[in-house]
């Protein structure tokens, strides 16, 4: 009887800690994926979302913005229903990631462990209820997807585009500036700014012709990049000025509203979301301006496929109809 007993009670806590390791790694899995469900969610309507067509833009999103945390999700799944080939898979990535593509010592804490860890507990655990399990995988960063999708979704939906690419005047909060048409002055994609560091932004202000239409053989100088305070000063949303100021002790921009990709200043199909401004750091780092007027130190010699520039001229204040309020 007492065998019995003693059998009994050992059974129930071998399945009790097989239960607790097993949610263990659906709870670190599901954390994975909900943070690259979290990620792919902002850097889809900050970055991404600038094709004209709907579904390029849903395209983007699930090449680019999407499969790592759906790859997470695929492989919560796998584990839950053959936890030896789940958990061996895990293993593998946590060892082959810093092996071929980060080789650095920090990969091994925070990419190798981790996953190695949550692949050994796929491998002895077993989470019950296991419909659950599978609802947890699957659910969370589902939700955590949609939740944070649903703010920049609305915003991006709303964007001001007047389709004029021309020059413009745009006159507000103090700062009245001509800004270069699309074009050398102002590329509306990589492919137009190849370069794509600071000098290089510079050179082509100074090269830009006086209509802003091509580039001289000589220096002409009748461009130049903004400052950083006539940049956050531009700013505008749904057409009216942002309100924007910057903080040379602190570095820091702030607005009474939160700006966005939208005419005048920005062209809403276009991959560009940073400008550089001439204003320097020191030799080697000056600002750039991202649309929603996010202000940052750069390394002057970075290159990036989202980052341009937009070239401008000082003009004398126009009358009140002209130009953006």
């Amino acid at each position: 009887m007492n065998q019995v007993l003693l059998t009994n009670l050992t059974g129930r806590c071998f399945v009790k800690h097989k239960n607790f390791i097993g949610w263990t790694a659906v709870s670190i899995s599901t954390l994975f994926a909900s943070l690259w469900a979290f990620w792919g969610a902002i850097e889809n309507f900050h970055e991404g979302w600038y094709f004209e067509s709907f579904w390029e833009n849903v395209a983007l999103m699930f090449v680019q913005y999407v499969p790592w945390s759906l790859g997470f999700v695929v492989l919560g799944i796998v584990s839950l229903r053959w936890p030896r080939i789940g958990g061996s898979i895990f293993i593998l990535i946590g060892i082959l990631l810093p092996t071929l593509l980060i080789r650095t010592f920090a990969a091994v804490f925070f990419i190798a462990l981790p996953l190695g860890t949550v692949g050994l507990l796929f491998w002895f655990g077993q989470p019950e209820p296991g419909i659950w399990a599978y609802r947890t995988v699957v659910g969370v960063p589902l939700a955590v997807l949609i939740g944070f999708s649903i703010e920049p979704a609305y915003r991006v939906s709303g964007r001001v585009d007047d389709g004029h690419y021309g020059a413009r005047i745009i006159e507000g909060n103090g700062v009245t500036l001509l800004w270069a048409p699309e074009g050398p002055g102002w590329p509306a994609h990589w492919s137009q700014f190849k370069a794509g560091t600071w000098d290089s932004a510079m050179k082509v202000c100074r090269y830009l012709t006086e209509d802003g239409t091509a580039l001289a053989d000589t220096a002409v100088n009748f461009w130049r990049l903004p400052t950083v305070d006539e940049a956050v000063r531009s700013l505008v949303r749904h057409g009216t000025n942002a309100g924007g100021t910057w903080e040379p002790s602190s570095r820091e921009p702030s607005y009474e509203v939160i700006p966005d990709k939208e005419s005048p200043l920005w062209k809403v199909h276009s991959p560009m979301i940073y400008w550089w401004t001439s204003t320097e750091v020191n030799d080697s780092v000056a600002y750039r301006i991202a649309y929603n007027g996010g202000v940052h130190a750069m390394p002057k010699k970075i290159r990036m496929g989202d980052f341009g520039f937009r070239a401008v001229r000082t003009v004398t204040p126009s009358p009140p109809e002209v130009g953006v309020r």
